[in-house]
């Protein structure tokens, strides 16, 4: 039976995740650099306070924009860390992970035809979100030499009479690349005068280095109006499955994400709702010790895995965001995915080829720092070795 004829169009000409192709192969020997997800063990308070609410033995649905006291948590937390202030409950829906939260909001801002500009090389997630609301994706690429950023030029040249939204990927997976305060001051501008919005992607917030500090492009004089921030608890908080991320944004907005939250999903998980409660919570107690700490240990890791691709030759950027690298593979003759399927197969690592975000990112591969240490050194061992055999 021919199902092709049953299947719609747009599902069809959407790839699958690039990411996930490799870990089917995946076995005791092989070292995985490849899906972004902490090596930490969620904080034990963060943990129990899920188990306590577990015990009373009955869970039940939130409200559909998820619990009162998690979003004013949310608020208290956005103005702390980012100084995005003013945020109220209306204004803030919890998600089923930032994922959802990303395909929520294309879905409520994207009419049939409208525009999306998207940096890439890009998340998975961002270009099939847009084909699915029926709307063009628009690519603008950024480039090693400007720190993989989103450039004004750049954004310039892809507007059209149909853009309807910036897409604000920082800190970027899979570049690790970052927008500064000026940098996200000229796509403000850009915003303003063409009367656009902003989706704002910030999952990675808490992970800069170099002592910068992440700026959400909301907190610009003119942008809280027109900008959804999507963030979650996955990679700060070291809780990737408990599957809980939030959209904030101006309330009229966040109304209308959630009536399509309500229809698809409900509400999020109640017992990781609870937990996100205790995460902030504990956040504002020990002074954001766990999440310093895991970032601490990043840093050592990024540092380490930069040094060692820049000595084998494989020259690389150094991210300042996130907890990937992205180095370049062109030397070694062999495209992303050629590189990738041959160190897998030959020395039993994962590692994600570039053109899985886009064809901006042929000639590289991403690679994970949130593991092991110890598996990290192994990892660049044996790529090494694999590089000696071309």
């Amino acid at each position: 039976m021919d199902y092709t004829k049953y299947i719609s169009k747009v599902t069809q000409l959407i790839p699958p995740s690039g990411i996930r192709k490799y870990f089917d192969y995946i076995d005791k020997d092989t070292i995985s650099l490849g899906v972004g997800e902490p090596d930490f063990p969620t904080p034990e308070g963060i943990r129990q306070e899920a188990l306590q609410r577990l015990s009373t033995g009955r869970i039940p649905y939130s409200s559909n924009a998820g619990m009162p006291e998690l979003r004013e948590w949310i608020g208290k937390y956005l103005d702390a860390r980012f100084g995005l202030k003013d945020y109220a409950v209306g204004d803030i829906l919890v998600t089923v992970g930032a994922s959802q939260a990303i395909d929520l909001t294309v879905r409520a801002l994207t009419n049939p035809g409208d525009e999306i500009i998207i940096p890439e090389p890009t998340y998975v997630s961002y270009v099939p979100a847009v084909m699915l609301s029926g709307g063009k994706p628009v690519i603008i690429p950024t480039k090693a030499e400007t720190g993989f950023k989103m450039t004004p030029d750049c954004v310039l040249a892809a507007l059209t009479p149909k853009t309807k939204a910036i897409l604000i990927p920082y800190p970027n997976n899979p570049t690790g690349g970052i927008m500064e305060y000026s940098d996200l001051q000229k796509i403000a501008d850009i915003a303003i005068e063409h009367d656009l919005m902003i989706i704002s992607d910030e999952i990675y917030a808490e992970l800069t280095y170099n002592g910068k500090r992440h700026v959400s492009i909301a907190a610009l004089p003119g942008m809280r109006e027109r900008t959804v921030v999507l963030n979650g608890f996955s990679k700060a908080f070291s809780m990737t499955g408990w599957r809980l991320g939030y959209a904030a944004g101006p309330t009229p907005l966040i109304a209308a994400i959630t009536k399509l939250h309500q229809l698809t999903m409900l509400c999020a998980p109640t017992p990781a709702q609870y937990a996100g409660i205790a995460a902030i919570r504990q956040g504002f107690e020990n002074n954001w010790s766990d999440v310093l700490y895991m970032k601490n240990e990043y840093d050592k890791r990024r540092r380490y895995m930069v040094d060692t691709f820049d000595s084998m030759g494989l020259m690389c950027h150094e991210p300042e965001g996130a907890f990937y690298v992205f180095p370049c593979v062109k030397s070694t003759g062999l495209s992303s995915e050629e590189f990738c399927d041959r160190l897998l197969h030959q020395k039993k690592v994962v590692a994600v080829p570039g053109s899985a975000f886009g064809k901006s990112g042929e000639g590289h591969i991403r690679c994970c720092y949130a593991t092991d240490i110890e598996a990290i050194r192994e990892a660049l061992e044996r790529i090494k070795e694999f590089l000696k055999t071309l």
